[in-house]
């Protein structure tokens, strides 16, 4: 029996039985989300979720994401076998005696079930939404009248320029979004933030007029703020930014029910002034608005990314800073991330990697990492000669960032072809040589997962891995290096071994995807 019938026989029997054993359901986990039917080749995708293999190439062909039950949409760019899965499914089968089919799901009946969840989605509203295409992306802002930004070049703060801003909010690790590695939580503040009220800047400025900070006041009223933000008067102008500012520095409450449209647009005028302190402190202001999720969608969808980037661009100093943490933190809603790159944030970002201000640079890499985890933005760098500006950065103090957004780019196809036309596998292999022991763990493994996402169907790989002398180096990884490193070591030299030994008539492709027997190779039959 072919077709439909395949699959009407593997429902029947998992549930045709007249033994209690055989009568179990299978666990959730062994259930692909899109199919509804047991997997037979389970895989893990980009963003850590597993589904059946033949689903994750109907809805690649379909250009379909769909919404989880939990909200949140897979990412189909890559995608590794998860042979513990596999396993544990063959293994529930035999031991409660149902069948495990032999082959795949027929692949008509997978894309009628693709299909029915895009119809449905199309009919739903909230999370059943589809992805936004770039295009309606762009339709939220195209209503908006352009804004050039002139700006003054004047001082930071006539009155007070000698004090520094904010502090660093986090010194917490990062990992790379791997291929096999669901992405890990990240910094999600900014530097240039501080909850510290003590932790002042030099253009907020103290002045006679009394200003109540008290959000329930009627200064904290959104009519207003929109009010003052707009008026003729700059000095008032300047103190309501510097309110609103105050305002959102620690109280969530404040920051969510000031974020509105009317808001919003008054303070898209601010960034645009030709006054610093009016600029700085507007910026910083969205940046504190930014920091809670439900603001963040609202906040690109008002227009205000536009005039954003161009204080990015040709800002103050300071409100450079403001701007390059204002996008990281606008960067970390997925809904954002295709809007962001759309309207021109890359290629400033890039260039930010080398701005005097180290909470610039940082705030900016972070904002490149959580970007490029879209195929789009991938594209968009690739094309921005992004990889010959990356490279160099990893003797810097940003290697760490760097090597995120690396991981990033090597997960894509365009990426992985930049990155091995401009030798980076030997800057890799280099800069792996040069890490010691009391190096960050997690700068390792980043190396490691960048090289091992570039060897995955190069040919190219195994000439440049000899050529930068990478056996030794394997070696040592494989002996002292973390789980997860040692394991994709021991899978490079495995496939570096497998030419050299002239066994030519083998699939060592297949065999980093783990479709070779692994009965050779002992230790490598689980997924991780």
């Amino acid at each position: 029996m072919v077709g439909n019938g395949k699959i009407r026989k593997w429902r029947f029997s998992l549930h045709k039985s007249s033994s209690p054993a055989e009568k179990l359901k299978p666990l959730d986990e062994f259930i692909c989300p899109i199919s509804g039917l047991l997997m037979i080749d389970p895989v893990v995708i980009s963003s850590g979720q597993t589904f059946e293999r033949r689903s994750v190439e109907v809805c690649r062909e379909l250009n379909f994401v769909p919404v989880l039950a939990e909200g949140l949409k897979p990412d189909f760019s890559t995608v590794i076998p998860n042979l513990a899965l596999k396993t544990a499914i063959s293994n529930w089968c035999k031991s409660t005696g149902a069948d495990l089919p032999s082959d795949a799901p027929d692949y008509s009946s997978i894309k009628d079930s693709v299909r029915k969840l895009m119809s449905n989605s199309s009919q739903g509203e909230g999370d059943s939404r589809f992805r936004d295409s770039e295009k309606d992306l762009l339709k939220g802002v195209a209503e908006k009248p352009p804004v050039i930004l002139a700006h003054a070049a004047t001082q930071l703060n006539p009155r007070s320029v000698h004090h520094r801003f904010y502090s660093s909010s986090s010194e917490e690790s990062v990992i790379a979004n791997i291929p096999d590695t669901p992405p890990l939580p990240l910094v999600t503040r900014p530097l240039c933030y501080s909850s510290s009220p003590s932790a002042s800047t030099s253009s907020e400025i103290v002045t006679d007029e009394t200003v109540d900070p008290n959000p329930n006041s009627s200064t904290s009223d959104v009519q207003n703020f929109s009010t003052k933000l707009q008026s003729l008067d700059v000095f008032k102008q300047e103190q309501s930014v510097i309110l609103l500012r105050k305002l959102t520095r620690t109280d969530e409450e404040a920051r969510v029910s000031l974020c509105t449209p009317p808001l919003l647009a008054s303070l898209r005028q601010c960034l645009i002034s030709k006054y610093a302190a009016v600029q700085t402190n507007a910026v910083a202001a969205l940046v504190n608005l930014s920091l809670e999720k439900k603001n963040k969608l609202k906040i690109v969808r008002s227009g205000i990314v536009p005039p954003l980037i161009d204080v990015f661009k040709s800002g103050l100093p300071e409100s450079q800073e403001h701007a390059a943490g204002a996008l990281f933190s606008l960067s970390l809603e997925e809904e954002n991330k295709t809007a962001i790159g759309v309207l021109g944030a890359l290629q400033p970002l890039l260039h930010a990697l080398h701005s005097d201000s180290e909470r610039t640079r940082h705030d900016s890499a972070l904002a490149l990492y959580h970007l490029s985890l879209v195929q789009s933005n991938r594209v968009k760098l690739v094309k921005l000669s992004a990889v010959s500006t990356l490279l160099p950065l990893l003797e810097t103090g940003l290697a760490g960032r760097v090597l995120l957004v690396l991981c990033n780019l090597a997960a894509s196809n365009e990426g992985k072809s930049a990155l091995l036309d401009s030798n980076a596998v030997e800057s890799l292999f280099q800069k792996l040589r040069t890490e010691n022991m009391n190096s960050a763990e997690s700068t390792r493994e980043n190396i490691v997962a960048c090289l091992y996402s570039l060897s995955i169907g190069s040919m190219r790989f195994k000439g440049l891995a000899r050529a930068a002398r990478a056996t030794e180096v394997l070696h040592a990884v494989a002996e002292s290096g973390s789980e997860r490193a040692r394991e994709k070591a021991k899978r490079m030299l495995m496939m570096l071994r497998e030419r050299d030994d002239g066994e030519e008539g083998r699939d060592w492709e297949a065999l980093l995807e783990g479709g070779v027997s692994h009965t050779r190779y002992r230790g490598n039959s689980t997924g991780f």
